[in-house]
């Protein structure tokens, strides 16, 4: 082969990194917001910022980064972009550190605390979580516990988090921790037993139990250890002795139905428990039956996430009609279960007696119109003083829309909506965007992405955010939406208090794409969107708000 076609084959197997494309500089914007948003170590010792805060923070940080790293790229001698990109996520994380560190700027409003620990004069966090992911030993743990061991110190709160404990590294940890167990009021081993085999990584989890065994904790987190039954019962020292938890996080544990009952017999009280957190396990209906048991002795919830947990029918009708006795809890997550319309329907009669709610979280729930129809009406009487409503991917559609409507006409607090990959297509479309349109000045993201709506959905939706004061994103991607209906789009938001800024990316949309069935006669398009429109408008006359 000559040298040429070798120059050729080499050419033809040059991939550019840089630039990322905009829904995935959008995507690490969201991404950002969530992180700097959520508990952590770092909110309980600096402060949580609001929802808002931290989406101005993620995306100034974003651009930074973007335009320092694009600078790099065109000086990057080989040309592919991976040390940009490597420099780009080096000083996002740096960034995001600093933000974090800094805390919430001063405001005379504050955001509804979920469980408020306020940092005390003495109040001190040993946390050896940073850095690469790795396997410690003895001689390691000595030295990283070392604070610990100094007389007088006043550590509360430790997070040995995202460091693997072998059996030594353990006993060390377990002697030193055993000495300080009566003045530590959090701990968080979250993820210490990584890449352990099973037996060595119980023993493990029996020597800290122990060593931590009559502590009075209020904060507790063993996620991220694949526990299952046995890691459970590796540590019932430690939980038969908990009487005082206010927080527990059991996620992503492998909480199968023998885990979650082994978990429900060996704490011994959770009245006082405001934090129970079980995302991702495979609870499944059976296990659900035990987590509803936790919760029914747990009436002081204020946030309960129950998400991606396998619970179908029976065991959302169980795990509902628990919630009812939590009459305080202000955060509900049961996103990504199979509850279907039944589990739905029982929801909605214990939405009523949570008069406390602020968000709600019941994406890919198999809700359906009907089950849909139940909650919102619930909601409407209930929980007008909601402000994040999630109830994406439940097949809802436009005979959905009006009950729909009307409850989001009494949630005039709401600041965050999400409705993505249902069915509304336009007629639902413009039904709910006309429910918005007046009020809701405190509204920042909408997202309706995946709707099979076109043009007049678009407008609709578009008219409704265009001046509300610091509205954020309006996520329209995924439809089937016209260029000349994305124009008008355009145009609407440029006319409007809010600028183009607001849009998220289109890099989804079909603008040749149609809704799938035919319910409606297809003629020419922009007479149809006007009638869409007009139609509608009367339409919403007869709704109740």
């Amino acid at each position: 082969m000559d040298s040429t076609a070798q120059d050729f084959q080499a050419r033809t197997f040059s991939i550019k990194l840089w630039p990322p494309s905009e829904s995935t500089r959008l995507m690490l914007v969201e991404r950002m917001t969530k992180n700097l948003s959520t508990e952590s170590l770092f909110s309980r010792k600096y402060g949580l910022l609001g929802k808002e805060e931290a989406h101005e923070n993620a995306k100034r940080i974003e651009q930074l980064c973007f335009a320092s790293a694009d600078e790099h790229f065109k000086k990057e001698p080989d040309g592919d972009g991976s040390s940009a990109v490597q420099l780009y996520a080096k000083e996002t994380s740096k960034m995001m550190l600093e933000v974090l560190k800094k805390g919430p700027r001063v405001t005379t409003e504050s955001e509804v605390p979920v469980a408020d620990t306020p940092l005390g004069p003495g109040d001190t966090v040993l946390d050896i979580s940073g850095g690469k992911r790795a396997f410690i030993e003895a001689d390691e743990a000595k030295e990283l516990l070392s604070p610990l061991t100094k007389p007088g110190n006043s550590y509360k709160r430790i997070c040995f988090s995202n460091r693997s404990f072998g059996v030594d590294a353990a006993n060390v940890a377990g002697s030193i921790l055993e000495s300080v167990k009566n003045q530590l009021t959090e701990v968080d081993i979250s993820d210490f037993v990584a890449g352990r085999p099973e037996d060595e990584a119980l023993d493990v989890m029996r020597i800290f139990s122990k060593a931590l065994e009559g502590s009075v904790l209020r904060y507790l987190n063993i996620s991220d250890n694949a526990l299952g039954e046995k890691g459970v019962r590796a540590f019932s020292e430690l939980l038969k002795s908990q009487e005082n938890l206010e927080e527990l996080y059991v996620m992503n544990d492998g909480i199968s139905e023998d885990a979650a009952k082994a978990l429900s017999e060996l704490i011994p009280s959770t009245e006082k428990l405001k934090v129970l957190h079980f995302h991702n396990n495979m609870t499944g209906d059976e296990g659900a039956v035990y987590v509803a048991e936790m919760v029914k002795r747990s009436p002081n919830l204020e946030s309960f996430r129950c998400s991606a947990t396998r619970i179908g029918s029976d065991g959302g009708v169980a795990l509902s009609e628990a919630l009812g006795t939590c009459t305080h809890l202000k955060r509900l997550d049961l996103r990504d279960n199979l509850f279907g319309v039944d589990a739905g329907i029982a929801l909605s009669k214990s939405l009523p007696k949570l008069p406390d709610l602020v968000e709600l979280y019941l994406s890919d729930l198999n809700l359906e119109n009907k089950g849909t129809v139940a909650i919102v009406n619930a909601l409407k009487q209930s929980a007008p003083q909601l402000e994040v409503l999630e109830l994406a991917g439940n097949e809802i559609n436009a005979k959905a829309a009006p009950a729909l409507a009307e409850c989001l006409t009494a949630m005039q607090s709401l600041k965050k909506l999400t409705l993505a990959e249902n069915e509304l297509k336009d007629a639902g479309s413009v039904i709910i965007a006309k429910s918005l349109e007046d009020g809701h000045a405190d509204l920042k993201e909408l997202d309706v992405s995946t709707n099979m709506f076109q043009r007049a959905g678009a407008r609709c939706f578009a008219r409704a955010v265009a001046n509300k004061p610091g509205f954020v994103q309006l996520n329209i991607n995924g439809n089937f939406i016209s260029d000349e209906g994305i124009d008008e789009v355009k145009d609407i938001l440029k006319a409007g208090k809010n600028s183009l800024d607001v849009l998220g990316s289109l890099d989804e949309n079909e603008p040749d794409g149609e809704p799938d069935d035919g319910d409606e006669e297809e003629d020419d398009e922009d007479a149809k969107d006007d009638d869409v429109e007009d139609g509608l408008d009367s339409k919403l006359q007869n709704v109740q708000v």
